[in-house]
């Protein structure tokens, strides 16, 4: 009996054990998920590997190098600071330069400069200024000079008490609670917040309105404006504001800002307003008011630019800053207002949404328009405009005097000499600048009747000193492009006027106009190419002139202005055209590429070429193509479709890793808030400057910067127009003008690249407003003179006059400098005309490369939207995608199209590294050994750990399932002298045998 009770209780212990079923039931989820977890974070982190380094940094690419090359100095950029704090206080200076130089005085009746003394601020921006804008420019500014501060830097005592209040007011409406304007990234209009947010009046306590009185020897009004990425201002404030009146628009003092300048007037016998924002306002009621004294734009200064308000108001500083946009009367009369915003095609489908606008004003925008338009006689121009372009006052006054001059013939240039002389009582500098007058024919070709040829702002000027500058521009530069009839640039035959001129409007006293003839008409066609150009520019956007040409769309013409002045959008404008139904279905590389005769290139090849050893080489070089036949397809893919703030390293050929930063103001924030650099004030402020040397200084700033943060590449300068002043990325943007625009980025790049920092000049092109700007990619309608002579051409300037020196080493160790021009393009989110901008070889190809001779690398804008095709981009001269390899495939990557298409985007990303300071320390030879960051390690360790535990887990599941299942076979036990057997089985209501 004791062995049949033994097997008894065996018994009743084996149905006590979990069985399999419900062990499986509950190990096999969590190894699912534990596997699900593994896999997935590893795919994020290599999918977001670029913005991981950003925040954990990144590996290193080790020069494997011969003891012969020892004692070579390949410190092609030295670092001039030991750490990003050490810059960044650098930077401070010209951080305060630019602001010293970039506000404007608007408006003065001798109240300024005003003696230091007891002051009062008033307004929700005394308190709360704007530093700067949002999106990819935005930069931290966390250490800041203030209003405040900079008021007492220079001797003010301020009011506590109203301040105090404005802070607290400030504090608790935040944007958040729809105290503020502010732009959200990456969002369309809908998404942004417009509330001005200025205190109402009766907010402030009786203590405040006591206090006035022992603080009044001025009153100080702050007003503001911000702007930011991914949406526009609007020309309609319904819903944004309490005290809302039909037509209202942001760009005009609201009742609560008239209430507070209303205030100051009431208590202070002096009354001074602060215009703190990258846009023009409609200030004319305040220009008008003789109880306003004194009027500063101070734009958004940066980090401590604001120190430079105080010494401006005290006369510690003369202001020399100048507009770089007209202000008008009224902007709902600005031929540009009817054509900009929310405009969608009404005959589209949901998968193929269309958004457009229409540049019908042509060339005249701004003061083109203005300008001519009182010219013709269709305005009343003191009427029309509060300030001129290139408007600003001074505490001194200047003489001018043309002391030489050189007027070449058609192929050469016109040069002036001009003597300038402080004629009044304290130091201050000057700007001149020269404009040009060009025959315009009734019914010919559209031109503006004056526009800006070339800039000179003088050093600071002594009582009595004079220093002479010199002001040039080619002949070709007053070519106008013929879009109808002779395709191409012309310079027509006829009396053309060169102006002095201290604005866009007003002639300098005593310095009349130069005359000079072009005797013949020059066509600048096919074999005439002009002087700049490398190939002759000629049309090439037919397909985006159509609808001006065909007159379904009207663009505004100087010999009828009233009969052609842009108009709202009607139903025809909102009925897509067949092709463009077409375009907005998406790219189909497969087809186009299938088309294609192109020969498979040799890949893969072992020709033992490294890229250090094509430093400061020609483009052209025949190396390239021994060093680009070593590449794998995967190689380059991975490279092109993760562009996301860097380039990928490719051990292979020796590339290393390269990081690139945003943004305009200094490199951004906004990616990683503790890896960022300075604060600098916005390319509004800086254009106001209308100083090149301030420009380079900036440059060469940024560049000191970007070699204490390891930074190889910078998404900036950007150069698109302020088109329209409800344009929200305006303040990234330098002026309205071309020249003036492409001219100080010019000199950015210049600056930067004497570092080794190259740039990606933005965002090209016509990206000059947000809404709607990645819904498919807004559909931009403009002819193309307008596209030529205005868009492109600060971009133009740029690619042809930046000269950037670049130190190599020869093979044998010698030292040598190559001058390159700039080496980074970055495309736009919208199309022109039909097609997406990153993928158009008339734009990236055609001029870029064809006219201009660029070399180097085309990265898209951000690029996550179906419609910005990786595959089309390659084919049309885009090189990089500003993306994440994993979010955006290529189509096809196998066809010979398709490869070539890659070996020549590779070649360009390949030349713009290698002439970077990412190849300090490498010299020429040298093969690269990556070396992983701490965190690579980290993240190897970990998932080695999990996938090993993950196996175990599965050997375990296995081995125990095995050990614990039921015997099949029955299990008999024959009692000794009983005669009876016990039966256990695995089968259901199976007898015992």
């Amino acid at each position: 009996m004791s062995r049949r009770r033994s097997i008894v209780a065996a018994s009743k212990t084996m149905r006590k054990k979990m069985s399999n079923k419900v062990f499986l039931a509950l190990w096999i989820p969590l190894v699912v998920v534990l596997t699900v977890f593994t896999l997935v974070a590893n795919i994020v982190i290599g999918t977001f590997h670029s913005t991981l380094e950003n925040y954990a940094g990144s590996g290193a690419y080790v020069p494997q190098s011969t003891s012969e090359k020892d004692d070579w100095d390949t410190t092609y950029y030295e670092r001039k600071y030991d750490t990003i704090e050490e810059a960044m206080a650098a930077s401070t200076g010209v951080i305060n330069e630019i602001s010293d130089e970039g506000m404007v005085l608007l408006k003065n009746d001798g109240t300024l400069p005003l003696n230091s003394g007891k002051v009062t601020l008033l307004g929700r921006g005394a308190a709360d200024p704007i530093y700067g804008g949002t999106g990819s420019g935005h930069t931290e500014t966390d250490e800041v000079i203030d209003i405040k501060t900079g008021l007492e830097n220079a001797g003010y005592e301020v009011n506590p008490v109203p301040y105090d209040e404005l802070y607290a007011y400030a504090q608790e409406h935040s944007t958040e609670n729809g105290g503020r304007i502010s732009i959200s990234f990456l969002s369309g209009q809908d998404e942004s917040t417009y509330y001005i947010g200025e205190m109402p009046v009766d907010q402030y306590s009786q203590e405040s309105l006591n206090s006035f009185e022992e603080y009044s020897d001025a009153g100080i009004v702050v007003i503001g404006r911000v702007g930011g990425e991914g949406g526009d201002l609007p020309r309609d404030m319904e819903g944004w504001d309490e005290n809302y009146v039909e037509g209202q628009h942001i760009l005009e003092l609201n009742q609560d800002e008239k209430d507070q300048i209303a205030l100051a007037k009431q208590h202070f016998d002096k009354v001074i307003v602060l215009v703190n924002a990258s846009t023009s306002l409609e200030l004319g009621e305040l220009e008008d008011d003789p109880e306003i004294n004194a009027i500063v734009q101070t734009g958004a200064p940066g980090a401590t630019g604001f120190s430079a308000i105080g010494k401006i108001l005290s006369g510690e500083v003369n202001p020399s800053g100048h507009t770089v946009d007209l202000f008008a009367a009224d902007f709902t009369q600005d031929p540009t207002f009817v054509n900009f915003g929310n405009n969608e095609y009404t005959n589209d489908s949901e998968d193929s949404e269309g958004y457009f606008v229409n540049y019908e004003e042509g060339i005249y925008y701004g003061y083109r328009y203005y300008e001519t338009a009182a010219e013709e006689g269709f305005i009343d121009y003191d009427t029309a405009v509060v300030y001129p372009f290139g408007y600003g006052l001074s505490y001194t006054t200047f003489d001018w005097e043309v002391v030489g001059q050189e007027l070449g013939d058609v192929d050469g240039d016109i040069e002036l000499q001009v003597k300038v002389t402080n004629t009044g009582d304290v130091a201050g500098k000057d700007v001149v600048q020269m404009y040009y007058t060009a025959p315009y024919t009734v019914g010919g070709i559209e031109k503006a009747h004056v526009v800006l040829a070339d800039f000179v702002k003088t050093d600071e000027l002594e009582p009595d000193e004079s220093e002479t500058v010199e002001l040039s521009m080619p002949v070709e530069q007053m070519a106008s492009y013929d879009y109808r009839d002779a395709r191409s640039y012309v310079l027509e035959a006829g009396a053309y006027q060169i102006k002095l001129q201290t604005d866009s409007h007003h002639l300098k006293d005593g310095v009349p106009a130069i005359d000079y003839t072009v005797e013949q008409t020059v066509v600048y066609g096919e074999g005439n190419a002009r002087g700049s150009d490398e190939t002759a520019a000629v049309n090439l956007f037919d397909d985006v002139s159509e609808p001006f040409l065909e007159g379904s769309k009207t663009v505004l013409s100087r010999a009828d202005f009233a009969g052609t002045f842009p108009q709202f959008p009607d139903e025809a404008d909102m009925t897509a055209s067949e092709e463009t139904l077409a375009a907005l279905q998406g790219y189909d590389a497969i087809s186009v590429n299938a088309e294609s005769s192109a020969e498979m290139p040799t890949t893969g090849a072992d020709n033992d070429v490294q890229l250090s050893s094509l430093r400061g080489k020609d483009y052209d070089d025949e190396l390239w193509d021994q060093l680009l036949d070593q590449l794998t397809v995967d190689e380059m893919k991975d490279v092109i479709l993760d562009g996301a703030y860097r380039t990928g390293g490719v051990t292979s050929v020796g590339k290393p890793g390269a990081v690139d930063f945003d943004g305009p103001a200094g490199f951004s924030s906004f990616i990683n808030p503790d890896r960022h650099g300075s604060a600098f004030p916005t390319a509004a402020l800086i254009g106001q400057t209308w100083n090149t040397q301030i420009a380079h200084k900036l440059g060469q700033a940024a560049g000191d910067e970007a070699l204490t943060l390891g930074i190889n590449g910078w998404y900036a300068p950007a150069v698109n127009l302020h088109r329209s002043p409800f344009a929200g990325r305006n303040f990234e943007y330098y002026s309205e003008d071309p020249v003036l625009s492409g001219v100080l980025a010019t000199e950015v790049t210049n600056g930067a690249g004497e570092k080794g920092l190259y740039t990606y000049t933005k965002h090209f092109a016509l990206n000059d407003q947000e809404t709607n700007r990645d819904r498919n990619g807004i559909l931009t309608w403009a002819d193309e003179q307008t596209i030529r002579e205005i868009y492109l051409k600060p971009f133009e300037i740029v690619v042809k006059n930046a000269e950037v020196s670049v130190p190599y080493l020869t093979e044998s160790g010698q030292r040598e400098t190559a001058t390159m021009g700039t080496l980074g393009i970055m495309s736009s989110f919208n199309r022109i005309g039909n097609t997406w901008t990153g993928g158009s070889h008339a734009l990236c190809t055609d001029v870029l490369r064809g006219e201009w001779g660029f070399a180097g690398t085309v990265i898209t804008d951000f690029s996550l939207s179906d419609y910005m095709s990786p595959d089309q981009a390659i084919a049309s001269g885009t090189d990089l995608q500003l993306t994440w390899k994993a979010l955006k495939p290529m189509s096809d990557t196998t066809s010979a199209a398709s490869v070539r298409n890659m070996r020549n985007a590779m070649h360009n990303i390949l030349y713009t590294t290698v002439n970077s300071n990412a190849m300090n320390g490498i010299a020429p030879g040298d093969s690269l050994k990556y070396e992983p960051a701490l965190w690579e390690w980290l993240v190897w360790i970990v998932t080695g750990v999990l996938v090993l535990l993950i196996a175990a887990s599965i050997a375990w599941m296995v081995i125990r399932v095995r050990r614990n299942r039921k015997p099949k076979a029955v299990l008999s036990v024959t009692s000794a002298g009983a005669g009876e057997s016990l039966g256990v089985s695995d089968a259901p209501n199976q007898s015992a045998e």
